[in-house]
């Protein structure tokens, strides 16, 4: 018989047949009796050994909290997580074996993210329901910029991490946010700020994901949708609040929105965020935090501004920098030289000539969006657009329908550069070559997300000539010219 399977765990509660009278039919088969006492006797022993135990931890509680500093909140989480560790129920180790995992992504994937120290997501001391989130979503182990943010977030540390696109930031932050936040305390406790209405969409789901089996509250707000409906839904518990600054400091200013229980403001696509566009009101935003808050910055991008705003706000903060080299390993960069007239006719040989899983075609200009959109229709190729110039509610619809493969080629402006993560993306295109070295490398970062392999092709007129020699230098890469075939197996593994 399986001692296992019939008896909870001593210290958990005696469970069914766990009592000598649970079943008197047990007293009348001596080899089963003999059975339920030596299991009682192991039992009370297991009872007596955790009460010495309960016994030496309150004696360290005690002594710690003696000490100078013992009441520092480091060390009392610290015992915290000891003390759940190991009260860690042994017998129910099985309950990886009842998680609905979705099947391994057996793709190629580049030193980006599998140049790890080898840790698993358990070794950080995370809740049990966050650990089945994390698996459900398919992730595996952490990713090397999960490894450097989540066990210094959970100290409270502030911190500035420099990653490339793709390679895992969104779940480094949304983690330790998750398992800091206390869900029996209806306050929010955690903001996330990021600097366009789809980033913020895609942000909130992941923590829904990641949060499934949490009694966590996450809320998005953004310009563009109803204020009346968000203000109603403040009145609701929300512990975890995604959003655009303009919209969150809107609500703080009417006092709807209170931050003064938010001890982590997390800024996603940062450089974005410390740009001219938003500083104000993200600083604005910080008034309304108390003064203990942790302030987390992530970004793939960190201009002279962000050195600026971390002196100010920043309280001795943990850098962490995995950027030897800016453009993403596994994405192959050509350029075509073509006259401004040829262009569709070549963007035509492309699509015809790449094994295309899902495409970003990136335009400088509203008006260019929605003409090379049409185009592209009219040769017979399915295509969405979208920019910042349509309603919210398009908006929304275009991108979940692109995410969800209901498309294949997705038209847009720079308004997609930041964030957006869809898996399926593996080629780029830019039909207007950017004018910077960081649009560039945020557009080209929309394919071979996570390690994956991506294309970038880059359609030069020659007044673009210069910037493609600047931004080579610049990024330290090299853009080649396109040759007549294009192996598969550098885009598509």
């Amino acid at each position: 018989m399986n001692s296992r399977g019939r008896y909870p765990p001593p210290g958990i509660g005696v469970g069914r047949g766990g009592g000598v009278n649970a079943n008197p039919s047990f007293q009348s088969r001596p080899s089963q009796q003999h059975y339920v006492q030596r299991n009682l006797v192991h039992n009370q022993q297991h009872f007596q050994q955790h009460n010495q135990q309960h016994f030496q931890q309150q004696q360290q509680w005690l002594r710690r909290n003696q000490l100078p500093g013992g009441n520092d909140s480091s060390v009392i989480d610290e015992v915290e997580k000891t003390v759940q560790s190991e009260a860690v129920d042994s017998s129910s180790q099985d309950w990886k074996a009842r998680l609905k995992i979705p099947p391994a992504d057996t793709r190629y994937k580049t030193e980006d993210v599998t140049a790890t120290k080898g840790n698993e997501f358990e070794d950080y001391f995370l809740k049990r329901e966050l650990l089945m989130g994390i698996y459900e979503k398919g992730f595996e182990r952490p990713s090397p910029i999960q490894e450097e943010s989540i066990p210094i977030a959970l100290t409270g540390s502030d911190i500035l991490a420099r990653a490339k696109n793709g390679t895992g930031k969104t779940a480094a932050f949304c983690i330790p946010a998750l398992e800091k936040i206390d869900q029996d305390n209806n306050v929010i406790q955690v903001v996330i700020l990021v600097p366009t209405r789809e980033l913020a969409l895609q942000t909130s789901q992941v923590c829904k994901e990641l949060g499934k089996h949490l009694q966590i509250q996450v809320m998005v707000t953004t310009g563009g949708t109803s204020l009346k409906d968000d203000i109603m839904r403040l009145y609701q518990p929300v512990h975890l609040l995604v959003g655009t600054p303009g919209r969150i400091l809107d609500l703080a200013k009417k006092g709807v929105c209170i931050l003064k229980d938010c001890s982590m403001l997390i800024m996603d696509e940062a450089d974005k965020l410390l740009s001219p566009e938003f500083q104000p009101s993200v600083e604005q935003l910080i008034r309304f935090l108390p003064a203990t808050r942790q302030i987390l910055l992530f970004s793939a991008t960190f201009p002279v501004t962000v050195k600026d705003f971390k002196d100010r706000y920043l309280q001795k903060p943990y850098i962490i920098n995995l950027m030897d080299e800016l453009t993403l390993k596994g994405i192959t960069q050509y350029y075509a030289f073509v006259e401004e007239r040829q262009k569709v006719h070549c963007l035509n040989t492309l699509f015809s000539k790449l094994q295309i899983n899902q495409s970003i075609i990136f335009c400088n200009s509203v008006n260019r969006v929605e003409l090379l959109a049409k185009k592209i229709t009219e040769l017979g190729y399915s295509c969405f657009y979208i920019h910042a110039k349509m309603l919210q509610d398009h908006r929304n619809r275009v991108f979940h329908d692109f995410r969800n493969g209901a498309c294949r080629n997705l038209v847009c402006t720079d308004l997609f550069t930041r964030g957006i993560d869809i898996q399926a993306v593996n080629v780029v295109i830019n039909f207007d070559f950017p004018k910077n070295s960081e649009t560039y490398l945020h557009r080209v970062g929309r394919s071979g997300r996570f390690g994956h392999l991506g294309l970038a092709v880059n359609l030069i007129t020659y007044e673009d000539r210069f910037n493609l020699y600047r931004i080579e230098q610049e990024l330290g890469t090299e853009i080649k010219q396109i040759p007549p075939h294009i192996d598969q197996a550098i885009y598509c593994r």
